[in-house]
């Protein structure tokens, strides 16, 4: 297993960081990126990444951060090498549901994060929120340069999701895949090819059900995994197979 997608810079995480490892590797996780989502979150997973061999990071400015984190494609391409196990640019992309940032800020930020992810040939982490049309138009905008193109936390729509198909996009799937209310969500990734599959925690938010009330954590992963494998008719083992593999495809250029 592998939680494509979680914040342990974030608390209560980093605090309980050693007994949440262990936690996860109790239940079998491999790999853990932790992702970034501002210079100051950046800096603290550079510390991170070095406190265990199963984690991996990124570098980036989540879009409500924009406003205080203007950076360019060189500034990414630059810090990235600070550590080998910076595998990853982003989060970055579009939120317009709660525009944090403006919206030509976040779109100019997110131009950058891809540019400097093709120069880097690392994949690009993207979130994306009330912003379908626009997300699918930036990264349409660079689809000659065939930037590896990761959906985190992925909730879009069928349609949204084909045209990012067609763009050899991978998409993750997190706790909310297992709401009561997600049912439509859970058609779409019905609808999606296993090849294209990965699964996050996000935590220390959105923890699945049954763990609902309490702070996610990169255990929990399980949980999330075994939905996706009902969604797909797929055996949990087959399941954690297939988004290992695509993870370390996307990743690492290899599968296990």
């Amino acid at each position: 297993m592998i939680d494509s997608h979680c914040h342990l810079d974030h608390e209560p995480l980093f605090k309980n960081l050693n007994q949440v490892l262990d936690r996860s590797k109790k239940i079998g996780l491999k790999k853990i990126l932790t992702i970034s989502t501002s210079i100051e979150s950046y800096k603290n997973i550079l510390k991170i990444v070095d406190i265990d061999d199963m984690i991996y990071g990124t570098i980036g400015i989540h879009p409500h951060e924009v406003k205080d984190n203007k950076i360019d494609s060189s500034f990414l391409i630059n810090n990235s090498k600070k550590n080998k196990k910076i595998i990853g640019v982003g989060e970055t992309g579009l939120d317009f549901y709660y525009e944090n940032s403006e919206k030509n800020d976040q779109i100019l930020s997110f131009e950058k994060h891809i540019e400097a992810a093709i120069k880097l040939n690392f994949p690009i982490i993207v979130h994306s929120r009330s912003a379908e049309d626009e997300t699918f138009e930036v990264l349409n905008n660079f689809k000659n340069s065939k930037p590896k193109i990761l959906m985190h936390c992925f909730t879009g729509s069928k349609e949204f999701a084909k045209k990012l198909f067609d763009l050899n996009a991978y998409f993750s799937a997190s706790g909310i895949i297992t709401f009561k209310n997600s049912l439509d969500l859970q058609n779409t990734f019905k609808s999606i090819e296993s090849d294209r599959l990965l699964v996050e925690t996000d935590s220390p938010f959105l923890a699945p059900v049954p763990m609902r009330g309490i702070k996610n954590e990169p255990s929990f992963i399980k949980y999330t995994l075994q939905k996706l494998s009902d969604i797909k008719g797929l055996k949990f083992s087959d399941m954690q197979n297939i988004t290992s593999n695509n993870f370390n495809r996307l990743f690492f250029n290899y599968e296990s």
